[in-house]
């Protein structure tokens, strides 16, 4: 994946695009237009690149409104931040449309630097966002290393129970305890358990250190 930001325009008005992705460009970002929902819509069908950046969407068009296109791009599972555009007086549908998703909106005319600014704080929560996505997948990798034991010591042990505790829940011996517990940190990364503790909390992974269903290995 690229660290250079693209922005993905959304207008009818051919103006309109040739002038932002032109000022987009004086300052160093991509821009790819697109004249109709259904374009953008497309491109999200076949697999568009996973890149920071963000969707300007315009809110009233020919065929699918911006509205429609935001649901959508949320159906389909689309992350990238979406800034929507309005008219005067659609002020009352981009805030519709914020509650179903969009980022933030930006309403015409806007200035240069207004639009640029939009922009580039989409642009920071993108990148924000697939750090972020980035940081649980390395965890889920690490916790999918660990056998079914590991994870149900590693599951009490951030409930604060205490190494004999454990033992007395699970029907082993402390010193099992001890290994399974030694040897899940080592898997984890992790040096304490308040640190482990914040890895998994940070990554939204706490329901899943639960362990898998019965079956797999209790080594």
């Amino acid at each position: 994946m690229t660290d250079q930001p693209l922005v993905l325009l959304v207008d009818d008005d051919e103006g309109i695009r040739n002038s932002v992705r032109y000022l987009l460009a004086s300052v160093g970002i991509d821009c790819r237009t697109f004249a109709s929902g259904r374009e953008l819509l497309e491109l999200k069908a076949q697999g568009a690149p996973a890149v920071p950046g963000c969707i300007l969407l315009d809110i009233r068009m020919p065929g699918m409104s911006g509205i429609e296109v935001l649901a959508e791009l949320k159906r389909l599972g689309c992350t990238l931040p979406v800034v929507m555009v309005t008219g005067h007086g659609d002020v009352p549908l981009a805030v519709a449309a914020m509650k179903a998703g969009a980022e933030d909106f930006i309403e015409k005319p806007y200035k240069d630097q207004l639009l640029l600014d939009t922009v580039n704080a989409a642009i920071r929560k993108s990148h924000a966002l697939i750090a972020s996505r980035a940081d649980r997948d390395a965890v889920q990798a690490r916790l999918a290393q660990l056998s079914r034991r590991e994870r149900e010591v590693l599951a009490l042990v951030l409930k604060g129970r205490q190494n004999k505790e454990i033992a007395t829940a699970l029907a082993i011996s402390v010193k099992t305890v001890e290994g399974h517990r030694q040897m899940a940190m080592e898997k984890m990364r992790a040096r304490t358990v308040v640190e482990l503790a914040r890895v998994v909390l940070a990554s939204d992974l706490d329901e899943t250190v639960a362990p898998p269903a019965r079956g797999a290995s209790s080594d």
